[in-house]
């Protein structure tokens, strides 16, 4: 992963730098490239460290045969890694005549000097394919361009081709050829026969797709970081034979599949849904589960997972040759008292006598319906017996052992009102009260109303009622009350004067002497609705 790091770092700095090489060359661990950019000493020398390099330090025969190469079609002066230091003036007692290499040092094998200069300046030296003699110009003249050395580790040694094949080269530098005596990891090569694609990755050639984080995994569309890592091809195409480019395709194996985007079916048969994110970079759907056509079957479920999705059982199930079949979870022994198994899972049951508990129905309590109820005695001792909660045993000589209910509101349990039941109790308040704690009563208090929202806007206009002489009156309390004193009293007074009437009816028919009601009502008192109106008010 280093080694990955390392090559794109290399590559963005190409693609920043100030151009690609002319031309180039590769030998044991350290490559060589001439760019034809008009640049003056310190300039040259910046952009060949750019690209993690320096100007190119000619200390051997060898290194002079390669700028022979790589000047031969050039015209023009190009500088080398050779310079004089400031305050200093050449000298006749050494090879290099006092000038250093840009590395810092002056060991050499070989010198070429051209027309010797003995003024004492910064001075440089260039090369030319006119005798590639050694010529020394000022610094800070701009001239043709100039020549970068490269060290690498992890290198590749070029394939060994047979008769009438051929592979190309492409470096991490940024310039290609056929005939290389090494080559820097990064670098690419393309087989003419099957062109099949190669990166030198950690001293080996890796077939395509390689690491996506490196020229996409030399795939032509899209590049996927699984194990392996694969290329990917939009809808309607499919993988030619290099697993690296696409074509169109007359039939698709993922076309039913139920892919959003991209679908990708692996040696195995194996399919998966992919997507082309915002940023660019291919990535796995994750909804890519459609259980009618990934999982087919009775118990199964797709389930979405990293790296594609899986069918697995749901729960109550398990696998077993290639189907999901039930689980006897009663063989497990998780129910306390009975156990029945059911399809995907299984029901607890209790015996007599005893009920589910609430927050956990696997588990069994005693349980007792009414106010008393036998209790449960081991019967190898009489005297240890249990009750269910909220009962207390009682011993009885003649009857034996019995769980009576606990009337818990005789205990004080509620801080109001209080009911008891078998085997509990529950707590109520008074009107105005509310329940806090299950026990305690507080106060209830009341939301606050604001007058505001029952205010007619001003901006509104209410029309006039039609018709409409006087305001209705409002009837207080004590009216009312008043109004049905009222009406008792003249009810009572009916019912006297009937009781009178029909006296008096009997009287007449008896002594056949006729009496006028105004005789015996005399001191009958009219009630009349003055006096209802006085007690009204």
């Amino acid at each position: 992963m280093k080694d990955i790091i390392r090559i794109l770092t290399a590559l963005t700095v190409l693609v920043g730098g100030n151009g690609k090489p002319q031309s180039g060359y590769c030998i044991g661990s350290q490559c060589f490239a001439v760019f034809q950019n008009r640049a003056d000493f310190p300039t040259a020398q910046q952009h060949c460290e750019r690209q993690h390099g320096n100007l190119m330090t000619v200390r051997s025969s060898v290194s002079h045969d390669i700028i022979s190469v790589l000047l031969d079609s050039l015209n023009g002066y190009f500088w080398i890694g050779l310079h004089l230091q400031s305050g200093h003036c050449p000298v006749d007692d050494s090879d290099l005549r006092g000038y250093k290499w840009i590395t810092g040092d002056n060991a050499t094998d070989f010198h070429n000097w051209g027309t010797e200069d003995t003024a004492c300046s910064d001075r440089c030296v260039s090369v030319s394919n006119r005798g590639y003699k050694w010529i020394e110009q000022s610094c800070n003249k701009e001239i043709a361009g100039f020549l970068c050395e490269y060290y690498f580790e992890n290198i590749c040694n070029p394939f060994v081709v047979s008769g009438g094949e051929s592979v190309e080269y492409m470096t991490p530098l940024g310039f290609r050829g056929e005939d290389m005596a090494s080559l820097p990891p990064g670098s690419t090569a393309i087989h003419s026969q099957h062109e099949s694609k190669y990166i030198c990755l950690s001293e080996k050639w890796m077939q395509e797709p390689w690491h996506c984080e490196v020229t996409e995994g030399g795939c032509d569309t899209d590049c996927l970081s699984v194990d392996p890592n694969v290329c990917i091809c939009p809808p309607g195409k499919v993988q030619n034979d290099n697993n690296v480019t696409c074509e169109y395709a007359t039939t698709d194996p993922c076309l039913d599949f139920g892919c959003v985007k991209m679908c990708y079916q692996n040696q195995d048969g194996l399919k998966s849904c992919f997507t082309l994110a915002e940023s660019g970079k291919v990535r796995r759907d994750v909804n890519t589960c459609v259980k009618e056509l990934h999982c087919p079957g009775d118990n199964f479920e797709c389930v979405n997972t990293a790296n594609g999705f899986e069918c697995r059982c749901q729960d109550g199930y398990m696998s077993e040759n290639g189907m999901c079949v039930d689980i006897d979870e009663c063989n497990k022994f998780l129910c306390e008292h009975k156990c029945t198994n059911t399809k995907g899972s299984y029901k607890c049951s209790c015996y007599d006598g005893y009920i589910t508990v609430a927050t956990d129905p696997n588990m069994c309590k005693l349980h007792c319906p009414s106010e008393e109820c036998p209790a449960e005695c081991d019967p190898n001792n009489k005297d240890q017996c249990n009750c269910p909660e909220g009962y207390i045993i009682d011993h009885r000589d003649d009857e034996g052992v019995y769980c009576l209910d606990i009337n818990e509101c005789d205990m004080a349990q509620c801080q109001q009102q209080c009911i008891n039941s078998y085997g509990s109790f529950v707590c109520l308040c008074d009107v105005g009260y509310v329940l806090v704690d299950g026990t305690n009563c507080q106060e209830e208090t009341l939301p606050t109303v604001n007058p505001s929202w029952f205010t007619t806007p001003s901006d509104v206009h209410t029309p006039p009622l039609m018709n409409s002489t006087s305001s209705p009156s409002v009837v207080t309390a004590g009216g009312l009350l008043g109004i049905v004193i009222c009406i008792v009293i003249v009810i009572l007074v009916m019912v006297l004067f009937a009781h009178y009437f029909l006296k008096q009816r009997g009287q007449l028919q008896t002594s056949n002497a006729p009496k006028t009601q105004g005789d015996d009502l005399h001191d009958l008192q009219e009630v009349t609705t003055e006096k209802c109106q006085a007690v009204q008010e």
